[in-house]
């Protein structure tokens, strides 16, 4: 029987992972390590890397605690590094390779490798050319924690012209019997999203005679204490702050965070999902992508949950297919489209955009009040909403014509739940349209109007969401119109952008000229 190696990463902390089947304590053994690359490729926010740290040093004690032998690597305080622009000595393939040649000294070598499907191209290419390089076979295992396979999405997209989520989340929908009444969409239709698009009252966000629930917190124990000074201490010069450090790092935190979730913001979370409000980064948002994305919770227990409530009447129908969507739907669809299409779908820059990300991006240091609120939030918790990242932050990067590997870049290093399959096709299709169409089937492209409509932000700014041009434009409203005027040719093929090119047909060559010049000076002034 061969001796068999398993490689667990840092997104695939799930006991019951297909890299597990056919384990055996006695011969077989785990292979963990965590390698400064993974917080370096991309200048990483110190909540990041923290949870991640974190996850996997409580994965790595519930399997000794089982009995299993872990092969383990930490990081150390020692020789922080120095900069976004160095490249760690430390990588993953290096530190396998240097395991491989340990247990080849004493007798251990294993025969076989295995690991569940890498969440990322660069992690999957790195392991193969260890592999390789060791001279063992790499098996590559289907990650069961999806709803669909790889080779699901393939089979969709075979012989489809375009490609759209709607067709997708529907088949999902039939196969697995999520939110059916006789095999038939309950309540009628597929999907309520022109129910969910509500914005507050000027009042603000409320529930019941009470504010807006605050979600369960997480106190840091001794591990996550341990890991927090690691990350203050060789991480200082990363983005963020960890003094609020309370997301949910095991699989029972994670649950809690769910049932939470289900208990006291479910039945808002539809009607106020696309909703912004300024000082409030939760809302009625669930804050579980990074426990699903690293593995801590099943998907299948989220949605099946969520449909619960609903039949139970504890939440209203549209507010849990929104949900329901954003799990079954968008989860697997982007995952989906990240493998047909990688490595080159990463290159991909419809629009030509080529400017660097702002300076503020970094530091929330700008005028614009949705920005500035949005990116402070960002730099504090790792979290943002996904209006919050669709028509704020990456809105304004599209709009400014920022190149879509930065912005990529970017989300990727900031965001706690960012796994690379996940959030490249969210940031490059979704908010950016570089990928021309894959993901969306127009560009999100909006004026301050939208903003304003949708949140608070707008009430204490200097800018004026109304107007394009003059000292208290709006630079959302004037970068908007530059961006339809610039791009119209391309526009044009869309059917879906008619009515925004029938209104910029209505200004006049003078206005458009000013707008231009008021673009190219905002462009200009953006550090």
């Amino acid at each position: 029987m061969p001796r068999r190696l398993v490689l667990v990463l840092g997104d695939q902390l799930d006991r019951q992972s297909a890299a597990f089947d056919g384990f055996d304590r006695s011969r077989d053994q785990v292979w963990m390590a965590e390698v400064a690359e993974e917080s370096t490729h991309v200048w990483t926010h110190k909540a990041r890397i923290a949870v991640f740290l974190s996850a996997m040093r409580h994965f790595r004690a519930a399997l000794v605690a089982e009995g299993i032998d872990v092969d383990s690597t930490e990081l150390s305080t020692d020789t922080p590094p120095a900069g976004p622009s160095e490249r760690s000595p430390g990588t993953l393939g290096e530190a396998l390779l240097a395991s491989l040649a340990r247990a080849r000294a004493a007798g251990q070598s294993p025969d076989v490798l295995i690991v569940v499907e890498p969440g990322e191209w660069r992690v999957r290419m790195a392991l193969e050319a260890a592999a390789l390089q060791a001279g063992l076979p790499l098996e590559i295992r289907t990650d069961r924690h999806f709803f669909s396979s790889r080779d699901d999405f393939a089979e969709h997209a075979r012989g489809r012209k375009q490609l759209r989520l709607e067709y997708f989340y529907r088949g999902l929908r039939e196969r697995h019997g999520i939110l059916l009444d006789d095999g038939e969409p309950a309540g009628g239709q597929w999907n309520f999203d022109a129910e969910n698009r509500g914005a507050f009252p000027k009042s603000g966000p409320t529930r019941g005679p009470g504010r807006l629930p605050a979600p369960i917190r997480f106190t840091p124990d001794a591990i996550t204490r341990e890991v927090i000074t690691l990350v203050n201490t060789r991480f200082a010069s990363h983005p963020g702050s960890l003094d609020t450090f309370d997301w949910p790092v095991t699989p029972d935190e994670a649950r809690a965070a769910l049932d939470d979730f289900l208990a006291h913001r479910l039945a808002s979370f539809g009607k106020y999902q696309d909703a912004i409000w300024t000082g409030e980064p939760w809302l009625y948002h669930s804050r579980l992508a990074q426990a699903m994305n690293m593995k801590l919770l099943d998907p299948r227990d989220v949605v099946a949950s969520a449909e619960r409530m609903w039949r139970a009447g504890r939440a209203p129908l549209e507010a849990t297919e929104g949900f329901i969507r954003q799990v079954l739907g968008w989860r697997e669809y982007v995952r989906g489209v990240y493998w047909h299409f990688m490595p080159e779908y990463e290159q991909r820059n419809t629009l030509g955009a080529d400017r660097p990300l702002p300076s503020f991006y970094w530091t929330a240091e700008t005028e614009m009040n949705c920005l500035k609120d949005a990116l402070a939030q960002t730099l504090r918790h790792g979290y943002a909403h996904h209006i919050q990242r669709l028509m704020v932050t990456g809105l304004f990067a599209m709009l400014l014509g920022v190149k879509p590997q930065e912005v990529h870049r970017w989300y990727l290093a900031v965001y706690v739940d960012a796994v690379e399959w996940v959030e490249l096709p969210n940031t490059l299709g979704m908010s950016q349209f570089a990928d021309g169409g894959v993901m969306a089937s127009k560009p999100y492209c909006a004026s301050g109007a939208y903003i304003d409509r949708m949140s608070n932000a707008c009430g204490g700014c200097r800018f004026n969401p109304k107007i394009a041009t003059g000292a208290d434009a709006c630079p959302f409203t004037t970068l908007y119109w530059d961006f339809l005027a610039r791009h119209e040719q391309l526009l044009k093929k869309n059917p879906r952008m008619a009515m925004q090119l029938k209104n910029l047909s209505r200004k006049d060559a003078s206005e458009l000229r000013a707008i231009r010049r008021q673009a190219e000076g905002l462009r200009e002034a953006t550090p």
